[in-house]
């Protein structure tokens, strides 16, 4: 075991360590339409159904998903990867580009994966500043399930990993 200083360093090297689910959290509205992966989310509370988010402030996504209010949260599947990485910006994909693929539910004010084992869409209802981010407070509006449940897809050790049923 290896201890150390809890410095910015040492404290992104220890969170890579920690497996997560893997979304892409997704907008549209007077601000624009984008979307992000992400991997920190997670339940706040089930009255009212409420999720959280962590967005940089730094990115210029941020300031699109506060303006815009509305937000879809698409939590992948362990088939979706490449999808992963063209929300995370690895792969260069134009954000317009990314909105043309035949993945979305047409018929969604915001996007929608339309494969993706679960979906939450709803309002941002708070952002508080953290440092270096945002923490969203998306209270859940809809929701839905993918019958068969599927695979996960996890980020840990700085990639992303598929998680059987």
């Amino acid at each position: 075991m290896t201890t150390s200083t809890a410095g910015r360093a040492e404290f992104r090297d220890a969170m890579a360590r920690v497996a997560a689910a893997v979304s892409i959290l997704t907008t549209d509205g007077p601000g624009g339409r984008c979307g992000i992966t992400l991997s920190a989310v997670c339940s706040v509370t089930d009255t009212p159904p409420t999720v959280l988010a962590c967005v940089n402030r730094s990115s210029a996504m941020h300031d699109v998903f506060v303006r815009n209010g509305r937000v879809a949260l698409n939590v992948l599947g362990g088939d979706q990867t490449q999808l992963a990485r063209h929300f995370s910006g690895a792969t260069k994909v134009a954000m317009e580009d990314r909105f043309t693929w035949d993945i979305w539910t047409p018929t969604a004010p915001v996007p929608v994966l339309r494969d993706a084992p679960v979906t939450m869409t709803g309002v941002l209802r708070q952002h508080t500043p953290m440092g270096s981010h945002s923490v969203l407070f998306i209270g859940v509006e809809e929701i839905h399930v993918r019958g068969d449940g599927g695979d996960g897809l996890v980020y840990h050790n700085r990639d992303f990993h598929r998680l059987g049923a």
